[in-house]
Order: structure tokens, then sequence, then C-alpha cells
């Protein structure tokens, strides 16, 4: 499967967002996020890195 768990990075800390992540969509200065199970996310953040090796994606917030 191609999905993959969405981070913040604040501080040099990574803090989980939602797992499953398989729809990633800038929408201005935030992202939208959409999980396997149709669960919905708009952060205020940007994105920061995908490592699609990883399954994993960086949001760096934005103020």
């Amino acid at each position: 499967m191609c999905e993959a768990n969405a981070y913040i990075k604040r501080d040099g800390h990574e803090t989980l967002v939602m797992e499953g992540v398989f729809v990633l969509r800038p929408e201005g200065d935030k992202v939208l996020l959409e999980n396997i199970f149709g669960e919905q996310k708009l952060v205020k953040a940007e994105i920061g890195q995908i490592s699609l090796m990883e399954h994993k994606i960086i949001l760096n917030p934005t103020f």
C-alpha cells in the first residue's frame, strides 16, 4: 500500500498528526490530509519532507 504517517515537526520533535495518509493536498497555508478510513484533517502547515521509502510525511507549522 502507498499510505504514510504524517508528523508535524516543532522544535526538533516530531508529533504524529495522522496515520495511514493517502491524500496530501496543499490548500493555501494549510495542508489537507485524508487517511484510508476517510478521516480528514486540515493542518496549518507546509510540506517539509516526504520519504516514500519510510512512508513518512514531515510537516512544518506555518504561523
